[in-house]
Formats: C-alpha cells, sequence, structure tokens
C-alpha cells in the first residue's frame, strides 16, 4: 500500500493501522514522491490525500491515470458533490470524506481490491469477446469498440459495459451491479446513475434518447442492440 499524506500524525495513524492488519505499507508527503514510487514499485492501493503540500490531490490523480492503474482511494476533508463526481470521472476507485474510522477505510480497501482481482480474473485467457449490435468488447485486452471505432472507458465504465454486454438484454438491478461490478453490499444509486450516464455519452446517446442502454424505473438497466 502506498499512503499519500502530508499530515505527519495522519500518516503516522494509517500506516500503523495499516501494518497491524499485515499490510507492507510505504509512505510519502507530496504528489511527486508519490508518482515517483508509483512509477517503481507495484502497489496494490494507493491512498491519495487531496491536501499535499506541492500538488492538488486531484492533479496528482490525473497525473498518476496516466502511467498506472493501481486502485485509488481517495481521503479528503472535501465533501462537495460535484468534487467528488470529478474525482471519480478522472478515475479514483472510491473516496473516503475525513474523519474516517480505520473500521471504515478498512471496509473500503477490501473493496476495491476485490474489484480489482475481480477485474483480473475478466481477463483471463478464456475470456469470449462480446458482441452486442455494433458494440465490441473485448475483456481479454480490455478493449471495446463502437461501429469499429475504439471507445477511450475508464476502468469502471469498461467494467460495467463488460457486465452489461455479458447479459443482452437481461435488466440488472442496481443491487446486482453494485455487487458485481463495485463488489459491494450497499451504496449510493447516484454512483450507479453516474456512471451510467459517463458511458450513455461515450455510445453516443442520452436516457432520453437510448441505443444500447435502456434504464427501467425502479427496477434496472439492460443493454441491448438497436432495434
Amino acid at each position: 500500500m502506498l499512503v499519500v499524506e502530508d499530515d505527519q500524525f495522519v500518516r503516522s495513524a494509517l500506516i500503523r493501522h495499516l501494518s497491524d492488519a499485515s499490510h507492507s505499507v510505504r509512505s510519502v508527503g507530496t504528489a511527486l514522491e508519490a508518482l515517483r514510487e508509483v512509477a517503481q514499485i507495484g502497489f496494490d492501493v494507493v491512498i491519495l490525500d487531496l491536501g499535499l503540500p506541492d500538488l492538488d490531490g486531484a492533479e496528482a490523480l490525473k497525473m498518476l491515470r496516466g502511467i498506472t492503474d493501481v486502485p485509488v482511494i481517495i481521503a479528503t476533508a472535501r465533501d462537495d458533490e460535484a468534487e467528488i463526481v470529478r474525482l471519480l470521472n478522472d478515475g479514483a476507485d472510491d473516496y473516503l470524506t475525513k474523519p474516517f474510522s480505520v473500521e471504515h477505510l478498512s471496509a473500503r480497501m477490501a473493496a476495491v481490491l476485490r474489484r480489482s482481482r475481480a477485474t483480473g480474473t475478466a481477463g483471463e485467457p478464456h475470456a469470449r469477446v462480446l458482441r452486442v449490435g455494433g458494440l465490441l468488447v473485448d475483456p481479454l485486452r480490455r478493449q471495446a469498440e463502437l461501429d469499429g471505432a475504439s471507445l477511450d472507458l475508464t476502468r469502471r465504465e469498461f467494467d460495467l459495459l463488460a457486465f452489461l454486454a455479458g447479459r443482452p438484454g437481461v435488466v440488472v438491478s442496481r443491487r446486482e451491479l453494485l455487487a458485481e461490478v463495485w463488489q459491494q453490499s450497499y451504496g449510493d444509486d447516484q454512483t450507479i446513475d453516474v456512471h451510467l450516464s459517463w458511458l450513455r455519452r461515450k455510445l453516443g446517446e442520452t436516457a432520453a434518447a437510448p441505443r444500447y442502454l435502456h434504464t427501467l424505473r425502479g427496477v434496472g438497466v439492460k443493454l441491448e442492440p438497436p432495434r
């Protein structure tokens, strides 16, 4: 685990807790140090504070996403919903608002690690290419195309699309999406709605004029070829 936190008290507490839980922990206090560490070492999870002295954590996240796909949990005192949405859009896997308990952090870390391992399983050699109309999803290469054009998807967008593409025409509940894509037994429906909105945009459609993604209010969502 890499802890990126400039507050020495918080940093020490996180290191102690993670070490007690048998994790191997490294820590840094600046964004540039974090980038150097991630470029050299294969971490399982990065816990990233936003209030860093040399570079705002949101900018650090974008730079991290340029060099690695490691799961990133944002640890922040900021609770602005618009900023949280931006962080998720920029590649954060989860976020925690300070102050938080070590138990809460442990639960979020476990969920992120489950999602990461599930993603690795989806990329095994036996994974078949999925085709739904003009949409092609290749779980092995983690690539998706629409009518022959490559789709630029975040990891979570790809996982969501691949899960739905593997069940064409089947209505999937939000609870099932949380469990299978987010690896969580509970959560906020808004997280799913936000990712569906981003995915629709990249598929060239809207909720009001759907082509592939169809939402059934109060039931769930399904992916099927255009008629």
